[in-house]
């Protein structure tokens, strides 16, 4: 599906970035409309574990993910591991032992001993993959396409999107999304970029979450969206165990996660890397 903003979100918008005179963004006259929106992202706050969900501050995860390509699967799923602390430290192990999260409390370098073996870490804005080679910087493309999700994530949206001055919330009607029953709304920040959500009509949960974002080489328009499935109340937080990406309308990634837990308090320098290579220069001989 592909996300036409509507004349009226455009022109409300444009109220939401008109400056007043202390040159702050007005605000946007809440109407039925936006009443009915903000009322569903609400439950769906509430619904998802309420301060449980707001509050959290790590997640680790553990399944099995697969990759696509022109909407066909390109592997037989492999297995990882993944840790984040919001808002902008991740960390995925693609190692392949039994065991993934003892890796967690190695300080230093990863003990990655085959050529298949894998850690992304990102911090802030920095991109890092760690191999039996060592650490390399990651392929600005990549690492642009991660904080683009991660920017439009469900938290990020939640925690930080809906609170912000100028923001305006579109109900959009009765919707279908993933085969069930959902409430469709629309979130449009004063820098006009925006997310559409399909809140499930019975739970409230996100069902699915698009966005839209035109790539600089060709500057044609793409859609990315996320589907979630298979809820499952952790620690009080109401948490998808399938994970389901599409970029422009061709599934692209899936996971499926096995265990998930929340706040273990790992230490932060499992987030920490440095470049110890560059793939790009040939190695010295010695």
């Amino acid at each position: 599906m592909k996300y036409a903003v509507p004349v009226c979100l455009l022109v409300a918008l444009a109220v939401a970035q008109t400056s007043t005179p202390t040159g702050k963004p007005a605000s946007i006259p809440e109407d039925e409309n936006a009443r009915q929106a903000r009322t569903l992202i609400d439950q769906s706050i509430q619904a998802l574990g309420g301060q449980a969900f707001l509050g959290y501050k790590e997640k680790s995860e553990e399944g099995r993910f697969y990759s696509f390509f022109h909407g066909q699967s390109n592997s037989a799923g492999t297995p990882y591991g993944r840790h984040t602390e919001y808002p902008d430290k991740d960390r995925l192990e693609i190692i392949h032992m039994k065991s993934y999260f003892f890796l967690w409390f190695t300080v230093g370098n990863v003990p990655a001993k085959g050529k298949n073996d894998i850690v992304v870490i990102h911090n802030g804005d920095k991109g890092y993959e760690i191999t039996y080679k060592g650490t390399t910087a990651e392929d600005p493309t990549i690492t642009t396409a991660y904080l683009r999700r991660r920017q439009h994530s469900p938290e990020w949206v939640y925690r930080k999107w809906i609170n912000e001055p100028g923001v305006a919330f579109f109900y959009e009607g009765a919707a279908v999304a993933a085969g069930k029953p959902a409430d469709q709304v629309s979130i449009i920040t004063a820098k006009n970029d925006s997310v559409t959500l399909f809140l499930d009509s019975n739970t409230h949960l996100p069902i699915k979450l698009g966005y839209s974002w035109r790539d600089p080489s060709d500057k044609l328009r793409n859609v990315e969206e996320e589907v979630y499935d298979n809820y499952k109340p952790v620690q009080g937080i109401m948490t998808p165990h399938s994970v389901t990406r599409y970029l422009n309308d061709e599934m692209s990634f899936q996971r499926f996660m096995n265990t998930v837990t929340y706040n273990q308090n790992v230490p932060d320098s499992l987030f920490e890397a440095s470049v110890t290579y560059d793939p790009k220069q040939a190695p010295q001989r010695r």
